[in-house]
């Protein structure tokens, strides 16, 4: 396997495969860590893809924070237009809403990937050419050479060639891979300037401490926090008005002046002009390459969801490749990656358009309207949540295929906590009572088991135990049991990834078992050879 880029989403990547036993190599342009903040808050069943790394948010407080409240707009005036509920907890047993500093939390993804032994990093190498083929992917890379008195790379770099069974592009916006592959770029339309200043309050100082967007037409802008010890705030640029001279240090001060920050009372972390775009790549897999990440898509940052995309993405293609890499699936299983993938991520980009949209509203006319309307909606009562959308086409079956699965607490002989943890990984055929446990061939419960999915049943007196067929577990919260009845369902399959495959009725967990093997297989089990990447 070869992996393009090391942010985020090619470290969850790399973790997972590497965990799985596969040989990695990791190649990103970068010399070291990017070492400022760029991402700051994720949600739920991002905490859960955290967690199944060894990161869950609870066991790093030093890096994320929960936020249990609202995330209030306002007009110029102050008053009150929105309040999106981002408070409580989510399917996923985390809470809705988290907020974190991603150098710390980058760093804490290197020690993950670093303790997989079959896990290469290089850094300061860069993918010039990249050929699929019947085999294998021809990739060449070329090392950087030592830097001039410029500067400047001096342009002797060591090129090598690898040959990797699969290629993840996940190497940005501006996706060499994705370039070198032809899989092309939707341009959603949707272009800001925008003044992001992060900041570090010295201690006594007093800042506020909510989620406020501001829809001033005099400059919309927006505070949030930053992670533990760290508040963000973004500026957005006017017409007219120049980037270069809006990105100083006595224009972000000047800005910040009105919410409380001074030199004297807090850190300027960093100050920087981006352009919040929208887009997606039209296609995000051709052969034996794949893109993930930003490299697949784009989406201004009003919604929070650019980083949760990214690392959804890993998630659902960590496992598929997985099962490919060792025969159990036909490579046509990846097809579903895109189609499944695609459909979720463009929810969330034409959501945080729809944002933008309303925040970056400049004319009096135009936003009093928008207030008016924004208004009633509130004195009505209404208090939206962010959005949940579910998988598109792709491997799941049924209304309720393709939707988050729940995790709660459980009880085994061998401890207490939560089902990933206690489980070893979210992929389950859940049962509500053991006496519906589906008779299997003795293939179908190796391949489930080359799949990480383990059959589980739930107790009905309390009590836990294991058997040859079935983990009985006690349902400690009754998370498991509310959500069956919920769902009026007697059993469910979830997938590696955490999404339903399907449910039924006690006599369906069979016919599910099988549906999923064979949706998996796509007709036939193909072997693949393991001599390189």
């Amino acid at each position: 396997m070869l992996v393009v880029g090391f942010g985020p989403v090619g470290k969850v990547v790399a973790a997972h495969l590497g965990a799985r036993g596969h040989r990695v190599l990791v190649v990103e342009r970068a010399d070291s860590a990017y070492p400022l903040p760029r991402a700051v808050t994720h949600c739920s069943d991002v905490a859960r893809i955290l967690q199944s790394v060894g990161l869950a948010p609870d066991s790093i407080p030093h890096i994320t924070e929960p936020y249990d409240a609202m995330y209030v707009w306002t007009n110029g005036a102050g008053e009150t237009l929105v309040e999106v509920d981002w408070s409580g907890r989510g399917e996923s047993d985390w809470y809705n809403t988290y907020f974190f500093d991603q150098p710390s939390l980058e760093h804490a993804l290197d020690e993950v990937v670093a303790s997989g032994p079959r896990v290469e990093v290089v850094r300061g190498a860069e993918v010039t050419a990249l050929v699929d083929g019947p085999d294998a992917a021809v990739v060449t890379v070329r090392r950087r050479g030592a830097e001039g008195g410029d500067g400047e790379d001096s342009g002797d770099g060591e090129d090598s060639e690898v040959r990797a069974r699969y290629v993840v592009g996940a190497d940005g916006a501006h996706s060499t891979v994705r370039a070198a592959m032809g899989l092309g770029w939707h341009d959603d339309g949707y272009a800001h300037d925008w003044l992001v200043v992060d900041v570090e309050p010295g201690a006594g100082a007093s800042f506020p401490t909510g989620a406020t967007q501001r829809c001033d037409t005099d400059r919309p802008s927006t505070m949030v926090p930053g992670g533990p010890g760290r508040r963000r705030w973004e500026f957005m640029r006017l017409p007219g008005e120049d980037a270069d001279t809006l990105n100083t240090p006595d224009s972000a001060w000047a800005l910040l002046a009105p919410w409380g920050p001074t030199p004297e009372t807090a850190e300027l972390v960093r100050h920087s002009v981006y352009t919040f775009e929208a887009g997606w790549a039209e296609r995000w897999r051709r052969g034996r390459v794949l893109v993930a990440g930003d490299a697949a898509h784009l989406m201004p940052p009003f919604a929070g969801q650019g980083l949760g995309a990214g690392l959804r993405d890993a998630m659902n293609l960590t496992w598929k490749l997985d099962a490919v890499l060792r025969g159990v699936a036909s490579p046509d299983l990846l097809d579903s990656y895109t189609t499944e993938r695609q459909h979720h991520a463009r929810a969330f980009v034409d959501f945080s358009v729809s944002l933008g949209k309303v925040i970056c509203i400049t004319d009096p006319d135009e936003a009093a309207e928008r207030d008016r309307r924004l208004q009633a909606e509130h004195r009505a009562g209404d208090r939206p949540r962010p959005p949940r959308p579910g998988l598109g086409p792709g491997l799941h079956v049924g209304e309720q295929g393709g939707a988050l699965s729940r995790q709660g607490r459980v009880r085994t002989p061998s401890g207490t906590g939560r089902f990933d943890d206690v489980l070893d990984g979210p992929g389950a055929l859940l049962l509500r009572r053991a006496e519906v446990t589906p008779e299997l061939s003795t293939q179908d419960r190796a391949d489930l088991a080359a799949l990480h999915v383990t059959v589980v049943a739930l107790s009905g007196d309390g009590s836990a135990a294991r058997t040859a067929d079935v983990t009985v577990v006690e349902d400690v919260d009754g998370t498991y049991t509310a959500w069956l009845d919920e769902l009026a369902a007697d059993v469910v399959l979830v997938r590696p990834d955490f999404h339903l495959y399907g449910t039924g009725s006690a006599g369906d967990a069979g016919t599910l078992v099988r549906g999923f093997l064979e949706g998996v297989r796509a007709g036939s089990c193909v072997r693949v050879g393991s001599s390189n990447v």
